[in-house]
């Protein structure tokens, strides 16, 4: 088998499997509770909640647990908006967002927000001065994601946090950085940002957990209403296995990030070199990000591509896997010709990817270009 959709999801590492199962079979108590077991679970919980924290030179108690991506997203916007609706009404986001926040957003539109969606650039990323060009004084929230999901274009949201701040505005910064983390360098401080959305699933920790980062200042209210979890931010027992395997993975990631980023830089060179030179016709979209090769066959739909490689267990994507099958918003967005955006694959790498598995995948796709019947349109 050769995996290389990680953008969608990772293997889980052995050490964040181990320690899932740990607490799942031996340190199982609810770290509310006040016994032994309940103190160790407590004592778990923390320990990852400082590992992440490090991670994003962040402070422990301003790392909030959430079921994942989407939730975090999901709080972030919500949350965020309701908490700054004093203020004004309008949004800024971009029209390459995951759906998760896209969906937000239309939620937020129902609820009389305005949201301004910013066109992107040719690779995927969006210009800190259109953000700069739509800000208006009852701006109260900006969201963008550092790292496209499906182009690998990254936003310098750096430079947009310091256009907010001169711009004196009240508007928050959420920064969906699923794609980013332990990726490319994440610092919290250094971007400047207020929210900060994190996936476990995608760092090669289980799927069902995720961080928020809440900048210390900011007093969100909760989306989840219940007990005092979380520091009153988001209500429910802590999903503590999951929580503790995504504190082991990102100590696996993060000690070796550096290396792991520039392996996974190389592997993306070497297929664009190989492809690029052996396929005539293929495009390479967007860029940027290390571990996300976007690249289209004109000519051949995405659909017979994938059913190739999937008969031969090499499996990539054309879009973000949320979308079922269904167009990729994203490339449209980018205003690509309809052809380059039918023949899209998505290739996406980790730090498990090896060379071995990107020329298996370069040897069966000159294969596919020589054998496959081009598609009639």
């Amino acid at each position: 088998m050769i995996y290389l959709d990680n953008a969608a999801t990772t293997q889980v590492c052995e050490a964040a499997a181990r320690k899932a199962y740990e607490l799942m079979t031996r340190g199982f108590g609810n770290a509310s509770s006040t016994h032994a077991l309940g103190r160790a679970a407590a004592k778990e919980l923390e320990q990852a909640r400082a590992i992440v924290a490090k991670s994003l030179n962040a402070k422990p108690g301003e790392i909030v647990f959430t079921s994942g991506g989407t939730e975090g997203d999901n709080l972030a916007l919500k949350s965020g908006a309701a908490l700054n609706r004093r203020w004004g009404a309008h949004i800024i986001s971009s029209t390459v967002e995951h759906d998760a926040v896209r969906k937000t957003l239309d939620s937020l539109e129902n609820q009389g927000f305005e949201v301004t969606r910013l066109t992107p650039e040719p690779d995927g990323s969006v210009s800190p001065e259109r953000v700069r060009a739509a800000l208006r004084p009852e701006t109260i929230l900006v969201s963008l994601m550092l790292v496209n999901n499906e182009t690998g274009g990254v936003t310098d949201i750096a430079a947009i946090s310091r256009i907010l701040r001169e711009a004196a505005l009240r508007a928050l910064l959420h920064c969906d950085a699923v794609q980013a983390y332990l990726k490319l360098p994440l610092d919290a401080r250094a971007l400047d940002v207020d929210l900060l959305t994190v996936s476990g699933h995608k760092i090669h920790a289980p799927k069902g957990v995720g961080a928020l980062y809440v900048k210390k200042s900011l007093n969100l209210p909760p989306l989840l209403h219940g007990g005092p979890h979380e520091g009153g931010r988001r209500a429910g027992t802590e999903a503590l296995p999951n929580i503790a395997a995504l504190g082991v993975a990102v100590q696996e990631g993060y000690v070796n990030l550096k290396e792991n980023t520039e392996r996974m830089r190389g592997l993306r060179a070497r297929a664009v070199s190989r492809l690029l030179e052996e396929i005539p016709g293929l495009t390479v979209i967007g860029g940027g990000a290390p571990h996300i090769l976007s690249v289209s066959l004109p000519g051949y739909r995405s659909e017979v591509l994938l059913n190739y490689l999937d008969a031969k267990e090499i499996y990539v994507s054309k879009s973000s896997a949320c979308k079922r099958g269904g167009r990729s918003h994203v490339l449209e967005a980018l205003a690509l010709p309809g052809a380059v955006v039918d023949g899209a694959l998505r290739i996406s790498f980790s730090r498990m990817s090896t060379q071995a598995d990107i020329d298996i995948l370069c040897d069966t796709l000159r294969g596919a270009a020589r054998e496959l019947v081009t598609a009639v349109r």
